[in-house]
């Protein structure tokens, strides 16, 4: 069983690569957003990015930096077959992971007006925001201290690959093609 993790700055392309990997290798999907947004919406809080980061931070503080990520792991053990797990932000997180065979963590980025023009067009619950707000939420996730909170800077660092974005989708699959290929 070969396990993908996903990380990368907001708006990137992880969700692209995820549907790649879906349709065109049978990955199976592990997504922390999904996680999150089920006990968001079972603690009747409004689904936004500050909810799900207060949820995942208190999450991690309330069992430990890689909790969210092993929950998603148990169950993509009981499917048993080649799987993604989206979005990895902590370190804790990547560290839990290289435990286990077969794993490699993607990492995505792109410029940030590109970046903020996808995440308009996605329009998911938690993308109606200004620009100077994206700017500041991906400013709060970039780096941390404290093994809880995201510190996406620090994960895209300890990628196997990463993937620049910034230009066509073919181009992007192209390169995950190329990465598959040496994975399988």
């Amino acid at each position: 069983m070969i396990i993908i993790g996903i990380t990368g700055t907001i708006g990137a392309g992880k969700g692209t690569i995820v549907d790649y990997l879906i349709e065109h290798k049978s990955f199976s999907h592990y997504s922390v957003r999904e996680y999150l947004i089920s006990i968001i919406e079972d603690k009747n809080l409004p689904v936004n990015r500050d909810s799900m980061v207060i949820v995942a931070n208190e999450l991690r503080a309330m069992h430990s930096p890689s909790f969210i990520i092993e929950e998603l792991y148990k169950q993509a053990v009981v499917k048993g077959n080649n799987c993604i797990i989206e979005s990895i932000r902590t370190p804790g997180e990547i560290e839990a992971l290289r435990k286990m065979e077969s794993f490699y963590l993607f990492a995505v980025d792109a410029e940030p007006q590109l970046r903020y023009n996808r995440i308009l067009q996605r329009a998911s619950e938690t993308d109606n925001i200004s620009f100077q707000t994206f700017v500041e939420n991906e400013k709060r996730e970039m780096n941390s201290q404290d093994p809880n909170k995201q510190n996406l800077s620090k994960c895209i660092e300890q990628a196997d690959f990463v993937f620049k974005n910034d230009s066509s989708k073919e181009n992007l699959f192209f390169n995950i093609e190329s990465v598959i290929r040496k994975l399988l």
